[in-house]
């Protein structure tokens, strides 16, 4: 498949498809429970693979894991094949790598909190805007001290540590409340008996290892395991959110190029913006707005469109619309609002057609050449060409341990940082409370700033290698300032 070449993935009178150059202009899939977005999510993954070009997906149900064998078992999909005939049809499967938070159903995939950044990690701990500005705080702190935060513990002690010396740190920093740092341990801890401190620690995802063709010149297909992280809503989309920020401060700028570098998948988008302060909306509309420049298209899969912010939603030119409900007078409204979405057709009705499109039909409007939506139109959506049927656990653990990065990730890494380092002053100043006490009492004013000296001193050094840059970017929170350096 050429880069020229359209990605077919429905028909209606004749073939519908998304021209590969305007791919990275983004996207939409979105239908009420049961209408089809899944096998158009796996449909448009196929193609953009044969393609050749990477893809990125969360597997919310578990139903995706299929991929990398041929389908063809279905009765369904059959009879849709013969009844639409797509072009070079053929089952196959497709390069596959799976990945796993917690390290069961694919490769352990990690950040760090310093990499994670305040703002992200203040929606993980639910925090409100005073708590937030605590937080921020203990970065700085860290930072202009040579701490590294990489794990829930660093981030425990230096939270614990900030806390203990508020007094000294007022006249630098600001007020630092009791009452925020307990809100905030106790936060941390929650977050602990979820399972997060998975989340947390290195190595770190390399963004680089998502960006990958197999032998064959196809797109690697990465399949995110999200069934158990979705059971806490925030931390999966604030975590989809962070790789999305990676992404777009890891790749170099490419313009428009003739296909995108990666596509990436984002479901349940609502997630994302329930609840999330305006700051953050901006951040995400910053982000969606700019990382096409990087090649990267995103693509939002959801209920109804009104899930998405109307300065989100308008970026989003590849629609696949599939059927909504209308059983209310809020219904109602919300379909004639989806309706609005579209370039209408002069020859079709679209707010009465949302409410009657079968499964695995849909309305669709793409960009053409030019950059312009194309009229909206009723068509079917081509079948997948792999297997619907979920992996079984043993056929999933072949795959991840036949994966070149088999090994890399599942070994976990525990460097000294913040809290190796917190943890060796107080055991020195535990060993010396047994000394006399006018020696004590004469050393226990410059301990602190001894500590934050020698800890300055490592700060500079570390300034323009990677842990600096590791350093800086949790500081700015990943979202819309530069990490190069």
């Amino acid at each position: 498949m050429s880069a020229s070449t359209n990605l077919i993935i429905a028909k209606s009178d004749t073939g519908i498809g998304i021209i590969l150059k305007m791919a990275n202009r983004h996207g939409l899939i979105a239908g009420a429970t049961g209408t089809g977005k899944t096998v158009t999510l796996r449909t448009l993954a196929e193609q953009f693979s044969l393609a050749g070009v990477p893809v990125f997906m969360a597997d919310i149900k578990g139903d995706l894991s299929g991929l990398p064998f041929p389908g063809g078992n279905n009765p369904k999909v059959k009879e849709r094949v013969e009844a639409l005939a797509p072009p070079d049809f053929r089952f196959h499967g497709f390069p596959t790598v799976f990945w796993d938070v917690f390290g069961e159903q694919g490769h352990p995939v990690r950040t760090t909190i310093s990499a994670m950044g305040p703002l992200l990690l203040s929606r993980i701990l639910n925090l409100n805007d005073t708590q937030t500005g605590v937080l921020t705080l203990v970065f700085k702190i860290a930072d202009d001290n040579g701490l590294l935060l990489l794990d829930l513990k660093d981030l425990r002690s230096m939270v614990q540590f900030v806390g203990d010396e508020a007094a000294r740190f007022k006249t630098e920093y600001g007020n630092i409340s009791k009452a925020s740092i307990g809100a905030i341990q106790r936060n941390i801890l929650t977050l602990e008996q979820q399972g997060a401190d998975r989340l947390f620690g290195e190595p770190a995802l390399d963004i680089g290892d998502l960006i990958q063709t197999d032998a064959e010149g196809r797109g690697v297909i990465n399949i995110f395991a999200a069934d158990r992280l979705m059971q806490s809503p925030r931390l999966y989309a604030t975590f989809l959110l962070w790789m999305l920020s990676e992404l777009f401060e890891e790749l170099p700028e490419v313009g428009d190029p003739d296909k995108p570098v990666l596509v990436f998948f984002f479901d349940e988008a609502h997630l994302l913006f329930d609840e999330a302060p305006k700051v953050l909306k901006d951040k995400i509309e910053q982000v969606v707005r700019l990382i096409r420049s990087k090649g990267v298209g995103v693509y939002f899969i959801t209920q109804n469109p009104l899930d998405v912010p109307d300065e989100v939603l308008g970026q989003l030119g590849n629609r696949v619309q599939h059927a909504l409900r209308a059983f209310s007078p809020n219904d109602q409204k919300n379909v004639r609002a989806a309706a609005d979405t579209f370039r209408a057709n002069p020859k079709l009705d679209t707010e009465r057609v949302i409410t009657e499109l079968e499964v695995g039909e849909a309305l669709v409007s793409v960009l053409d050449e030019k950059g312009a939506p194309t009229v909206v139109q009723r068509a079917y959506i081509y079948p997948p060409r792999s297997r619907l049927k979920p992996l079984a656990l043993e056929e999933r653990g072949t795959i991840i341990k036949g994966s070149v990065l088999y090994g890399h990730y599942e070994n976990l890494v525990d460097r000294e940082s913040a809290y190796e380092k917190l943890k060796a002053n107080v055991e020195a100043k535990e060993k010396e409370a047994g000394e006399a006490p006018g020696k004590k009492q004469r050393e226990e004013k410059s301990e602190a700033g001894m500590l934050l000296t020698s800890m300055a001193k490592s700060a500079a050094h570390a300034i323009g290698s990677q842990i600096g840059r590791q350093i800086i970017r949790g500081i700015l929170g990943s979202l819309g300032g530069s990490r190069r350096g």
